[in-house]
Formats: structure tokens, C-alpha cells, sequence
């Protein structure tokens, strides 16, 4: 059960580098992530913060939208000084992009895309640094933030709703389809409801209140607000055919919209050419419908505004997905092996985003793979040494016995200590590290007796770890060297790979120490078969 329970615990790690642009941060960097959120039009930029309230911003930089302060794209990640030490609540971003960021004190942050006012300071220049938004929202802990293609909103610790930015449909809510430069609190029919969820899609806003009631207004050209129709809607409305429904939280998609019931069901409606309703058709729908996710409890909807794309997590921790995956269109809720849905848009979604800012829990619980590479060579657990070049390595019989069948016919119970002579410190070493990490760290000088070893005692994963490391460490000094040892341990796959390298740089190969030391029935073999592909035509 202990063997069961921490195999489990390392499936459901969240891996921030499953989202591409991490690659361009290092392991050191990538363990101190607490928060992160990938963004953009191509996933390209991200913002992360650290351990130790660090923020720090990589990537494209498309209209200055890292906040660095000029428009540099950056492959190293630099620090935000204006947010370092601030706690971040949530985030959200636009198609700009533009950013919205609040802090655990409940300001508001604003930067990046500016030409319809979506940053809510009055102008529209672009923002090339986060600046606090103050209009209308002093005296206000924002609680929560949402970002459509072009307008911003957020919600205050008092459940009223703010809005700003890009109106053309009515999606800030005022009534009109002017712009909106500053936050304006949504009124109407919201003026005296308590909001506790916000969403957006690409050009519509969503609330839900405290009695479970949605409100939507702006875009409807797919039906995404549910309503019935079409009409694009400037000021908040009901959705009437949800009555006696208590929604707990709404999603938005670019087009289409999904919520979560107290009851652990999902409604979705609006777009629907990728199947991102779930309903097992191409057909967009105005009206909620019900979307069947097996028969557990849902407790988790998952959606983005720059995505087509759908996902839920059941009571018991399955996650779907349907919608727009890699192209593919899934009409029905499909079970995934994903431990969250924030891997379903790593992985799935076009582009590779966020659906929201996401939290990494620091995990101090190694798992039986990581335990296991700690106590190699530990002296204090070991019941065993080997005895190489007069230095020791400290091991446990049983891992030897379990990994190795050539462990399991030598060693006795009574072994303390055994000496041995035939290879290496370094090459006996790395073999016994690799039953213990299956992987392999040294030069590829080094890693041909450790292939003899391999050999000698048929580990054959072994044996192919080996040529990989010796391909990738070839040049023209050891590739005569390395294809000499090839021909020895019979490795023909290796063999091949070094004889075409010593063809593709036969002028300098033929100059090296190592072909002048050639042995006479290898140098007699090398050119017979370099003349059979052409290797000495003029």
C-alpha cells in the first residue's frame, strides 16, 4: 500500500514542463516555481513567481505584454522588480495580450495590449511595465480577475463586478458600445446581487451570484450566452432556462460556455464545430444542455477564451477532455490519464496555455525512484561494498539481486566485501549507478568499457544506453576509437553510426593518432568497405 500510495503521488506531481516554453528554463529554476502562467497567442510568454515571491517573465513579449518595460523578446527569464515581494492571487490575460494581475491584498496590476483601453488607465498606449489600476476600485480588495479577447473585469470581496476595456458587443456591460477606458462597476440588473464567479469568453462576460444564478451579456453570435437567441445583449441578463439550477462556477471558451451545478453536473452551450460542448454532435446550441461525463460527480470545469477546447475532473480524480485536441475534433467527454485538467491544455490545447494561473505545491515526498537514487553509495544503509581501483562503492544486495540476473547467480548472503579487478572505478561505478537510476553519466571514452560490461553481463538496455551516450560524444579525434569498440562488442547499430561519421570526415578522421594505431584487420575491413560506398572517387 506504501509502494502503491507513492507511485501515485509521482503520477499526480504537476509537471510545469509540460507546457514547451519551460524548456527554456533550467531544473534549478523550474524546482523553485510556485506559480506560473503561460499565455499568448502561441503559448510563447510566461509568467512565474518563486519560493521566495520572486516574478520573473520569459518569452515572445508581443506588445511589451512581459511588463520588462520594452517589447525584447527574452529566452532568459527576467525579473519583474515592480511585483518581487507581492503575494499573487490570480491572474488572467487577453489575445494582445494584455494582463490583469491581482495581488493577495487585493490591488490590481495592469500591462502589455492597450489599443481598446483594456488596461483601464484612461489611454491606450501600450503598457510596458505593470501599473496599479486605481479608478473606481480604491478602498477594494479584488478577489478575482477575468480577460476577453480585448476587455478586462474583475470582482471585489463585496461581490461587485468591474469592468473596462473593448465593447464593440456590449461585452463591459454599460449599456453602449463605446470603449471603455476605466474600471465602471457593472449595474443593472447585478446592482444589488453579490457576485462569486466571473468569466469570459473572447467578447462576452459572465457572473454567477450568490443564489446561483448566471448573468451574461455581450457577443451571442453562437449562442454562447444562452439565452436562445443570437442578439448580442449590452447590459447583464438572467438565463432564464436555468432556473432552479444553483451554478456554482462558469468557464468560458473562445465561443462556447460551460457551468458546474452544486450537484456536481456540467451545461454547456454556444460553439460547437469541434465538439467542444460535449454533446456528441458538431451542432452549436443556445440554450444549457446537459453534458454526461460517466456518472461520477464533477468538480472541476475547465475552459479558456483563446481555446476551443473542454475539460472536467470527476469526485474521484478522472479528468476528460473534448473539443478541439491537437486538431482532433472529440464530440463526447473523453477519460484522459491526466492527473488535472491544467494538463489537458499542456498538452492538448491550441496554443499550449493556462485556463489559470497555477499553483505548484512544493513536494518533500521523494518518490520509490527518487528514494532510490538517494542511497546509492550510502554507507549508512549499504550491506555491501565493492572494492574498485582501492576505492569503495557502497550498494544493497537486494536492488542488485532484484535489477541484475548477474547479481542474482554470484552474490551470497554472507558478501561484505568484494574486490574487483576487470573494470574501472569509473566504469564500475556508472554500472552500478545505473541499477539504481537506469540512466548513465560519463564520457563516451568511458562508456566503451562500460559496454564491454553490458556485454559481458547481457544488460542490453544497458548495452543501448551505451551507444547513445558514445553517439552523442563522437568526433573526429575518437571515432576511430569508438568504432574499433563497436566492432569488438559486436554492436552493430554503433558500428554503422561511427563507420558513416568516419566516412562524412574521412579527410580529417585519416589524420587523427587513432587512425595511425589503426588495427591492421580493422583499417584492412574500413577501407574495403569505404571504397564499396564511393568514399575514394574523385
Amino acid at each position: 500500500q506504501v509502494l502503491e500510495a507513492t507511485l501515485l503521488s509521482a503520477l499526480k506531481m504537476l509537471d510545469v514542463g509540460k507546457w514547451p516554453i519551460f524548456s527554456l528554463c533550467s531544473q534549478e529554476e523550474l524546482k523553485l516555481i510556485r506559480q506560473a502562467c503561460v499565455f499568448g497567442s502561441a503559448g510563447n510568454e510566461v509568467l512565474y513567481a518563486t519560493e521566495n515571491n520572486e516574478v520573473f517573465v520569459l518569452g515572445m513579449n508581443c506588445s511589451g505584454c512581459l511588463g520588462t518595460g520594452d517589447m525584447q523578446s527574452t529566452i532568459e527569464p527576467r525579473r519583474l522588480d515592480s511585483l518581487c515581494g507581492k503575494k499573487i492571487a490570480c491572474l488572467s490575460y487577453g489575445s494582445g495580450p494584455h494582463v490583469v494581475l491581482a495581488t493577495e491584498e487585493g490591488e490590481v496590476y495592469t500591462w502589455g495590449h492597450n489599443a481598446y483601453s483594456q488596461l483601464g488607465n484612461g489611454t491606450t498606449n501600450h503598457g510596458f511595465v505593470p501599473c496599479q489600476v486605481s479608478t473606481n476600485l480604491v478602498n477594494k480588495k479584488v478577489i478575482e480577475v477575468a480577460c476577453g479577447s480585448h476587455h478586462s473585469m474583475v470582482l471585489t470581496s463585496d461581490g461587485e463586478v468591474y469592468t473596462w476595456g473593448y465593447n464593440n458587443s456590449g461585452q463591459v456591460g454599460s449599456g453602449s458600445t463605446a470603449n471603455q477606458p476605466t474600471p465602471r462597476r457593472v449595474t443593472s440588473c447585478l446592482q444589488n446581487k453579490i457576485v462569486v464567479n466571473i468569466a469570459c469568453g473572447q467578447m462576452c462576460s459572465m457572473a454567477v451570484v450568490e443564489n446561483g444564478e448566471v448573468y451574461v451579456w455581450g457577443y451571442n453570435g453562437n449562442g454562447q450566452l444562452g439565452l436562445g437567441s443570437s442578439g448580442n445583449q449590452p447590459t447583464p441578463c438572467r438565463i432564464a432556462a436555468l432556473q432552479g439550477i444553483r451554478v456554482q462556477r462558469v468557464a468560458c471558451g473562445y465561443a462556447h460556455t460551460l457551468v458546474l451545478t452544486d450537484e456536481g453536473q456540467i451545461y454547456a452551450w454556444g460553439a460547437n464545430s469541434y465538439g467542444q460542448l460535449g454533446t456528441g454532435n458538431k451542432s452549436n446550441q443556445s440554450y444549457p444542455t446537459t453534458v454526461i461525463v460517466d456518472k461520477d460527480r464533477v468538480i472541476e470545469i475547465a475552459a479558456c477564451h483563446s481555446a476551443h477546447t473542454s475539460a472536467a475532473k470527476t469526485q474521484s480524480g478522472q479528468v476528460y477532455m473534448w473539443g478541439q485536441c491537437r486538431g482532433q475534433s472529440v464530440i463526447l467527454p473523453h477519460l484522459t490519464h491526466f492527473a488535472c485538467t491544467d494538463d489537458v491544455f499542456a498538452c492538448f490545447a491550441t496554443p499550449a496555455v493556462m485556463w489559470r494561473l497555477l499553483s505548484v505545491e512544493p513536494d518533500d515526498h521523494l518518490t520509490v525512484a527518487q528514494s532510490l537514487k538517494k542511497e546509492f553509495d550510502n554507507p549508512e544503509t549499504a550491506d555491501l561494498k565493492f572494492l574498485v581501483d582501492g576505492k569503495y562503492i557502497h550498494v544493497h544486495k537486494v536492488l542488485l539481486k532484484i535489477r541484475c540476473e548477474h547479481f542474482r547467480s554470484i552474490l551470497n548472503n554472507d558478501d561484505e566485501i568484494i574486490e574487483m579487478s576487470e573494470f574501472s572505478y569509473p566504469v564500475y561505478r556508472a554500472f552500478l549507478e545505473y541499477l539504481y537510476t537506469d540512466n548513465i553519466r560519463l564520457p563516451p571514452e568511458d562508456a566503451i568499457g562500460l559496454l564491454d560490461l553490458a556485454t559481458l553481463y547481457r544488460e542490453n538496455r544497458l548495452k543501448k544506453l551505451c551507444q547513445q551516450t558514445i553517439k552523442q560524444g563522437i568526433c573526429e579525434e575518437n571515432a576511430i576509437a569508438l568504432l574499433s569498440a563497436a566492432v569488438k562488442y559486436e554492436a552493430q547499430d554503433l558500428e554503422e553510426f561511427c563507420f558513416r561519421f568516419c566516412i562524412n570526415h574521412l579527410t580529417v578522421v585519416t589524420q587523427t593518432q587513432g587512425f595511425a594505431e589503426m588495427d591492421h584487420d580493422l583499417l584492412k575491413n574500413f577501407i574495403s568497405k569505404a571504397s564499396r560506398v564511393g568514399a575514394f572517387r574523385n
